[in-house]
C-alpha cells in the first residue's frame, strides 16, 4: 500500500519540477508546445494500452468499458465546466490570464486532471504487484508541460514563487493520496468494478487531452506537434511492450 502512495507522489512530483523549470529557465512557447504534444502522445498510448485494453481484458466484455469511458468523460467535462466558471478556466494557459485570487479553482482543476491518472497508478500496483512503468512515465511526462504552462501564466499574473511551488507541492501530495486510494478502495473489488474504473480514467484523460492539452500544444508548437505526438505515443508503446 505504501508503494502506491510513493508512485503517485513520484508522478506528481513532476509538477513541482515543471514549476521550478518555468521559474528558473526561459522556455520558448514553441518548445513548450512540442513538449505538450509529446506528453499528449504518451498519454494517448497509455490510455489505449494500459487502460482501455486492460479494462476490456479484466471485465470480459465491452459494456463496462463503453460505460466507463462515457461516465469518465462526462464527469471530467462537468467538473471542468464548473471549475472554469469559478475562475480556473486558464489554469494551464501560459499567457498570464489567471486571476490573482484564483488559487482554489486552479488547485481544484489541476487535482481534477490528476486524480484519474493517480487512481490508476495505485490500481496497477494492486493488480500487478508493481507499478506500470509505461503509465508512470506517461503521467510524469504529461505533468511537466502542464506545470510549466500554468506556472508561466501564474507568474505573469503576479503570483509569488513560493506560492506557486507550494501549490504544486500540494497537488503532488494529492496525487499520492489518490494513488493510495486507488489501491485501498479497490483492493477487494470485483473484476467488473476494476474494468469500469480503468475505463472511467481513460475517458477522463482523453477528454482532458482534447479539451486543454492538445489545443494548447498546437497553439504554441504549430505543425510539428503531429510529429512530437507520434514520438510520444511510440515511446510509451515501446515501454508497454517491454513490460
Amino acid at each position: 500500500m505504501a508503494a502506491s502512495f510513493f508512485w503517485g507522489l513520484l508522478a506528481g512530483s513532476s509538477l513541482v519540477i515543471g514549476g521550478f523549470l518555468a521559474l528558473l529557465l526561459p522556455i520558448p512557447r514553441r518548445v513548450l508546445g512540442l513538449v505538450m504534444a509529446f506528453g499528449a502522445g504518451v498519454l494517448i498510448s497509455a490510455v489505449a494500452f494500459e487502460l482501455v485494453e486492460e479494462a476490456f481484458a479484466t471485465g470480459g466484455g465491452k459494456g463496462r468499458v463503453a460505460f466507463g469511458l462515457l461516465v469518465g468523460s462526462l464527469v471530467f467535462f462537468g467538473g471542468d465546466l464548473l471549475i472554469d466558471r469559478f475562475g480556473g478556466a486558464h489554469r494551464k494557459h501560459s499567457g498570464g490570464k489567471q486571476a490573482a485570487g484564483s488559487a482554489l479553482p486552479i488547485t481544484l482543476g489541476i487535482v481534477l486532471d490528476g486524480i484519474p491518472e493517480s487512481l490508476v497508478l495505485g490500481l496497477t500496483v494492486l493488480e500487478g504487484g508493481t507499478v506500470s512503468a509505461a503509465f508512470l512515465v506517461a503521467v510524469f511526462l504529461s505533468n511537466l508541460p502542464e506545470a510549466i504552462a500554468a506556472t508561466t501564466g501564474l507568474t505573469k499574473a503576479g503570483w509569488a514563487r513560493g506560492r506557486i511551488i507550494g501549490l504544486w507541492s500540494l497537488v503532488a501530495l494529492a496525487c499520492g493520496l489518490a494513488a493510495l486510494a486507488g489501491y485501498g478502495l479497490l483492493d477487494t473489488s470485483s473484476p467488473g468494478t476494476v474494468a469500469f474504473v480503468l475505463a472511467f480514467a481513460g475517458g477522463a484523460v482523453l477528454t482532458m487531452l482534447a479539451d486543454t492539452m492538445m489545443p494548447e500544444a498546437f497553439e504554441h508548437g504549430g505543425k510539428l506537434v503531429g510529429l512530437a505526438t507520434t514520438l510520444g505515443f511510440a515511446l510509451a508503446f515501446g515501454i508497454s511492450a517491454l513490460e
